[in-house]
């Protein structure tokens, strides 16, 4: 049988046959090749940044270098609030783990992990494990340290560890007074509170950009030809606040919540004639240098946000009312009711009885009969209109965060018994802020002024960015009205009645008392109070006015007897810290002499700081530092508790050494 037969194809049909399929194979390898071109193309052509970009992101990393935050200092210059550089140390665990070591000839990478948590250890004082504890986990990048000082991270600064790297942080440091008024930043250095945060966009500066690039061996430098870009520091602001008043003010009103087992206190001293706030105290308050005393209730301040009924200390603006529209004199005599008067079957009653009374009196002995009576001649339109014109029911516009405008209701909506009650500072509620502005404003001629606390803003080389000037708000009153009501009335409230204990040795003061009782779950029933008193000096010619505001106090509750003894040793020790003050107010040498021994100063909070940082914390306040052992450690013990009053130029006796686990996890949070 022939071949033919055999395969059943001619010769001819099997050499096409095998064409077809040599065809087959040479169109599948050219349509390979030209899928090769084509991919060839778009990632060499087309696609060609794409590519690039990813090229560079395996080898490039942008590294943001945080701006140093603004500073934040007083009316003198005084440090209150500054940024501080820090070390924070950072790994990539999976290049620790696969950058292998050799021991005794052999490659160990748990060795490598081991070893570099042991160098942490060593330097840090955590124990090896959790340290290892960080370096085993699956990621690319874990922080090993935090806000490490430079002067304990130096060492470690100059050690190549292949895998370990570090980046310069800011982190704040404060004098420790005013907490509420400038509040705090975060761990990430944001303002969470107080000044910080409402003037956050100033301080913080602008971040720059680093951009690096990476060898083989994974080392980093910074990449050629890249743009890199300089952070550029925040504005300083500088505030109104005078440190030695604000911590003069502060131990005060400490001494007075513990004196008379008081909930809180609060204090606010003001120029008269710019609206500038020397000092804005609270109490309770809580150390800015130590995170963990912070809670969210200890940041409220008080002065603006709180509004209470403020009671007698409300009666300057029924007294200036009647001056004017009634043309009430100091020697005017009104029928007192013997201290009862029932007013739509409700009863007003004063502490004293008197059948009748000259204006004068009223005042001196803060009668509500004769401040109800005098309202209602008034009558409601008018009285609200000068509620109105003295800022109560608005914000007073000071530059704080959080000021509550207080609740005043229209005259449509008062009851009969509205307007008697509101005579005598019931029925409405307004803040301490309120209160002392219009005071301000009596001790003023008349003149309202806005209130403020930050003064100006610096760049970093200190030159005046932006500056804040007084704001006059309105007229108020007329000029002899508010001299008369100083010199015939608040004058003689201080001089022999229930504000005899506000009196400043050599000064002329003016003021009034007032001890109003708290409502309370809607009812007056329990006995709480809030003790205030409200004044200014010398009487002659004003300078400053303050408030002070003692919170359910519960030894004692009259004003007279709370407040007002406070507001006075302020005056006094705030007197004795000022030169400038003693020569405005023509201090004579005995009087001058006595109040030099009130000067001191508050101790701040040392525990934990490197001993370097310490001693320049000490020296923002004034005090000395005395230290056994080297400054690269850490303060381990202060003599003198933070916050306690000191004479300015002592000496505090600090125990420096290494930091215990506990003390250094406590710096990290």
């Amino acid at each position: 049988m022939s071949t033919q037969r055999h395969t059943g194809l001619s010769g001819r049909e099997a050499g096409r046959e095998f064409g077809w399929r040599l065809a087959a194979v040479v169109l599948l390898f050219a349509l390979f090749l030209m899928v090769i071109v084509v991919k060839l193309l778009g990632i060499q052509v087309i696609n060609v940044q794409e590519y690039k970009t990813m090229a560079t992101r395996q080898h490039e990393r942008e590294v943001a270098e945080q701006a140093k935050r603004g500073g934040i200092v007083d009316r003198s210059g005084s440090r209150l609030a500054e940024s501080i550089q820090k070390i924070s140390f950072y790994a990539d665990p999976y290049r620790v783990r696969n950058t292998p070591v050799k021991v005794n000839g052999i490659r160990d990478t748990v060795s490598k992990v081991s070893d570099v948590a042991a160098v942490f250890a060593r330097h840090f004082g955590k124990s090896r494990n959790y340290y290892i504890r960080k370096l085993r986990k699956n990621s690319r990048f874990v922080w090993m340290e935090r806000a490490v000082p430079i002067a304990r991270a130096q060492e470690f600064m100059d050690t190549t560890v292949p895998g370990v790297g570090y980046e310069k942080e800011q982190q704040r440091y404060y004098l420790n007074i005013a907490s509420q008024v400038i509040g705090l930043t975060d761990r990430d250095n944001c303002g969470i509170s107080g000044l910080e945060k409402k003037y956050h966009e100033e301080l913080q500066g602008h971040d720059g950009i680093k951009v690096f690039q990476r060898s083989a061996t994974g080392e980093r430098f910074l990449a050629a030809g890249e743009e890199q870009i300089d952070a550029r520091e925040g504005l300083s602001i500088q505030l109104t606040i005078d440190a030695n008043i604000q911590a003069i003010m502060e131990d005060e009103l400490h001494k007075a919540v513990n004196e008379f087992k008081a909930k809180a206190a609060t204090g606010v001293i003001m120029e008269v004639a710019t609206g500038k706030i020397l000092a804005m105290a609270n109490y309770p308050a809580f150390n800015m240098n130590n995170r963990g005393s912070y809670r969210p209730e200890m940041a409220r301040n008080r002065a603006v946000t709180d509004a209470f009924e403020p009671g007698s200390t409300f009666k300057v603006v029924m007294a200036c009312a009647a001056t004017e529209v009634l043309r009430r004199t100091a020697e005017d005599t009104l029928e007192a009711h013997n201290g009862k008067l029932v007013v739509s079957r409700r009863v007003i009653r004063d502490h004293e009885k008197f059948e009748h009374m000259t204006f004068r009196e009223a005042m001196v002995h803060s009668s509500n009969i004769i401040a109800a009576k005098t309202a209602m001649e008034l009558g409601a339109e008018t009285f609200y209109d000068y509620v109105k014109r003295f800022g109560f029911g608005e914000r007073t516009g000071i530059d704080i965060i959080g000021e509550a405008q207080g609740l005043l209701r229209k005259p449509e909506d008062w009851d009969s018994t509205t307007l008697p009650w509101m005579g005598y500072g019931y029925a409405f509620t307004a803040t301490s802020m309120q209160i002392l502005q219009a005071y301000a404003v009596v001790a003023n001629d008349g003149v309202m002024m806005r209130p403020y606390i930050v003064n100006r803003m610096l760049d970093p080389e200190g030159n005046v960015v932006r500056e804040f000037k007084p704001k006059k708000v309105r007229r108020v009153v007329k000029p002899e009205t508010a001299e008369y009501v100083r010199k015939e009335y608040l004058q003689h409230v201080v001089g022999e009645g229930t504000g005899k204990a506000a009196a400043i040795p050599g000064v002329p003061v003016a003021g009034k008392t007032g001890t109003a009782q708290k409502l309370k779950n809607g009812s007056y029933h329990q006995r709480v109070y809030v003790s205030s008193f409200a004044g200014f000096y010398p009487v002659d010619n004003p300078k400053v006015a303050a408030i002070v505001v003692i919170d359910e106090p519960k030894t004692a509750y009259y004003a007279s007897m709370v407040a007002a003894p406070v507001f006075s040793r302020i005056g006094r020790r705030m007197i004795a810290s000022s030169e400038r003050l003693k020569e405005q107010l023509a201090i004579t040498v005995p009087e001058k002499l006595a109040l030099d021994t009130l000067k001191a100063v508050a101790v701040p909070e040392l525990s934990g700081l490197q001993g370097h940082d310490a001693r320049r914390l000490l020296e923002w306040t004034g005090l000395v530092m005395e230290y056994d052992g080297s400054l690269k450690d850490v303060v381990t013990g202060q003599e003198v508790v933070s916050g306690a009053m000191v004479d300015a130029g002592a000496s505090i006796k600090v125990t420096l050494g290494k930091p215990v686990k506990s003390q250094v996890h406590n710096r990290m949070q």
